[in-house]
C-alpha cells in the first residue's frame, strides 16, 4: 500500500514550498503543489484542461461561505472549491482531502430504471449546491453554517446489481464484472458492492457530514443504505511543507501514484470517448475498486523498523527505495549488499506493486485511513479505506492484485474485509445529471 497513492492537499493558507513543487508521485519529476483541490491554483487554468477540472476563486464560493461587505472573507481552507460540473466528476484527480464518507445504496424494492433516474437528478443537484457552498434549497441541518466549500466533492458510481434491477443489462460494462477472489479476502458480503456507491470528501468534518446527510435524505423511499464508511486523512497544511501523506503504519503512501501530468494518464485512468469497447455512456468516466482493508498494526507494530522497512522496500522516514537515493529516485531492483541479497527483498511491497513488475499495469490510488474503535481485547480495528480508479479494472487492479496474492511481505499484516467495483461515468454537462447518458439514452 506505499508506493501508489496521493500527495495530501494543501491549504491555501499554508506556507508554499520553493517553486510551489510537492513531492513527485511517480519516478520522474514533480506534481506541482496542490490547494486541497488537487490543482495548483497558480496553474488553474492550464491544469484544468489536463484534468477536466476547474476550481473557483479563494473566498468565491457563495451560500454558506458568502459574508456582508464589512466582512472578512474565506481565505484559507474553506474557500477551496471543486467544480461540480466537467469532463470527468470531482473526486478523482483532487489531492487527498482530510474527511471521508464512502456509502453504497440498494434500490428499494420495486424501484427502478425511472426512480434511479429521479434519484440521480436529485443527488446531482444536491451536490452541485453543497461543493459551491451554498445551503440546500430546503430543509438544510445548517450543519455546514459559516463554513465555505472545504473541496467537498462528490462522486457517484454504479454498482455491477444496478444493471438488473433497472433493466439496463445490455448496458452494462464488460469491465464490471465481479472481480475474482484472492487468498488475502476475508470478505464481509454485507459490507461490499452495492447498486449504488458514492464517495464523499473535504476538508472540514462537519462539511463532509452535512453532505453525507443531505445524500441519504435525497435517497428517500428510492434506495437504502448498504453500507457506510468514514475515513480521514492529515489536515492540509498540519506539516512544515507539503508532503506525500502517512497511513496508519507511519509509511509515506504515495510515492509512484500516476500523475496527470504524465503523457498516458487519460490512457491509464479514464475510459476514452471512442474507440473502447466500454459502452458509450462510460466515456470520460472511470472504474473504482474499493477496498476496506484492515492493519494489525499490533503485529506491526511489534516489527522492528529495519524489518518493517524490508516489508515495505521503502526507508520510513523519508520514502527513499532501500537502494539509495531520494523519495523520488528510481528504485534499483537489481542492487545487492556485501552478501550478494537484494537491498530491496524479492518480496518488499514496493518492488511487487511496481508497474513494470505487472505489465505497466496502473491505478490512481485516493484513500482514506479509518478507525472504527477497539474489541473487547483492546486490537484496534484501523487500517485503510483503499480506492482506486482505472480505465480497465482487468488491466489495473486484477493483475497487481494476484501478484501481490502471491507473495508480498505485507500480506501478513493486513486483511482485505471488504470489496466493491463502481462504474463511476463521466461528469455531467451544465443542466445534466450525472447518469443521464445511461439512464435516459
Amino acid at each position: 500500500m506505499a508506493d501508489q497513492s496521493i500527495p495530501e492537499a494543501r491549504t491555501s493558507g499554508a506556507a508554499p514550498a520553493p517553486e510551489e513543487t510537492l513531492p513527485g508521485n511517480g519516478t520522474h519529476g514533480e506534481t506541482p503543489v496542490q490547494d486541497g483541490s488537487g490543482i495548483s491554483r497558480r496553474a488553474l487554468l492550464g491544469t484544468a484542461g489536463a484534468t477536466g477540472l476547474v476550481l473557483g476563486a479563494a473566498g468565491g464560493a457563495v451560500g454558506y461561505a458568502a459574508a456582508p461587505s464589512e466582512a472578512t472573507p474565506l481565505s484559507s481552507v474553506g474557500a477551496d472549491m471543486a467544480m461540480f460540473h466537467g469532463k470527468h466528476q470531482p473526486g478523482i484527480t483532487e489531492g487527498l482531502q482530510a474527511k471521508g464518507h464512502l456509502v453504497a445504496f440498494d434500490l428499494a424494492a420495486g424501484a427502478g430504471r425511472k426512480e434511479a433516474a429521479a434519484l440521480l437528478r436529485r443527488w446531482s443537484a444536491t451536490a452541485e449546491r453543497l461543493m459551491a457552498g451554498e445551503a440546500l434549497t430546503s430543509d438544510d441541518t445548517d450543519v455546514a453554517r459559516d463554513a465555505g466549500p472545504s473541496s467537498l466533492t462528490i462522486t457517484f458510481g454504479f454498482g455491477h446489481s444496478f444493471f438488473a434491477r433497472t433493466g439496463l443489462e445490455k448496458q452494462r460494462p464488460v469491465s464490471l464484472d465481479p472481480l475474482p477472489d484472492f487468498s488475502s479476502d476475508h470478505l464481509d458480503k454485507a459490507r461490499s458492492n452495492g447498486d449504488l456507491w458514492v464517495q464523499i470528501g473535504a476538508n472540514d468534518g462537519l462539511v463532509a457530514f452535512h453532505a453525507l446527510r443531505a445524500i441519504q435524505k435525497d435517497a428517500g423511499a428510492a434506495a437504502r443504505i448498504r453500507w457506510q464508511m468514514n475515513g480521514f486523512n492529515r489536515t492540509p497544511g498540519a506539516t512544515a511543507h507539503p508532503m506525500t501523506a502517512r497511513n496508519l503504519m507511519g509509511q509515506l503512501d504515495g510515492t509512484r501514484n500516476p500523475k496527470p501530468t504524465d503523457s498516458d494518464f487519460d490512457k491509464r485512468i479514464f475510459v476514452p470517448s471512442s474507440g473502447s469497447n466500454d459502452p458509450s455512456w462510460m466515456a470520460n468516466g472511470s472504474y473504482a475498486v474499493v477496498r476496506r482493508i484492515r492493519m494489525l498494526l499490533d503485529d506491526w507494530e511489534k516489527l522492528s523498523l529495519a524489518a518493517q522497512e524490508n516489508v515495505i522496500g521503502r526507508r520510513k522516514s523519508n520514502g527513499a527505495p532501500l537502494s539509495g537515493g531520494s523519495e523520488t529516485t528510481a528504485m534499483n531492483l537489481d542492487k545487492t549488499d556485501a552478501k550478494g541479497e537484494y537491498v530491496v527483498p524479492v518480496n518488499a511491497h514496493s518492488r511487487i506493486t511496481r508497474p513494470d513488475q505487472n505489465g505497466g499495469a496502473a491505478m490512481l490510488r485516493r484513500p482514506f485511513s479509518y478507525h472504527d474503535g477497539f474489541d473487547a481485547n483492546g486490537v484496534p480495528d484501523a487500517g485503510l479505506l483503499f480506492v482506486c480508479w482505472q480505465a480497465d479494472p482487468l488491466r489495473g487492479f486484477v493483475p497487481v492484485q494476484r501478484k501481490l496474492d502471491r507473495g508480498d511481505a505485507l500480506s501478513k499484516y493486513i486483511r482485505h474485509e471488504a470489496s466493491g467495483l463502481f462504474a463511476v461515468p463521466g461528469g455531467a454537462a451544465k443542466g445534466e445529471y450525472v447518469g443521464q447518458r445511461l439512464l435516459e439514452g
